[in-house]
């Protein structure tokens, strides 16, 4: 998205509106842990993934994607998680279990 332009105070024209201040936000928490994986949740994740297994969708995208139904399993993510990147995500992370399995 470009910068904001300064507004005129003229109601027509590219820079119409309001001459405002702009305010400072402070920096939300959110944004900052999106970075920081801790080896902890790390480990807490992978326990609750070992214990309570897979999900159905999930098993039927790993089996797609064994059988090289790329296209098939991402539509099937599509449905399942509501964007594009989620699926990726979940994708990329059901690929890397399964090459995972391949060399043990």
């Amino acid at each position: 998205m470009a910068a904001p332009v300064a507004k005129s105070g003229i109601i027509y024209g590219a820079n119409a509106g309001h001459i405002t201040a702009r305010r400072e936000l402070k920096a939300r928490a959110s944004n900052a842990k999106s970075n920081n994986k801790s080896k902890h949740n790390a480990f807490v994740r992978s326990l609750i993934r070992e214990v309570s297994g897979f999900a159905p969708y999930e098993r039927r995208m790993m089996e797609l994607l064994k059988n090289s139904r790329d296209k098939r399993a991402r539509k099937l993510g599509k449905k399942r998680l509501g964007t594009m990147r989620r699926t990726k995500r979940k994708v990329d992370e059901l690929s890397a279990i399964l090459v995972a399995a391949r060399r043990h």
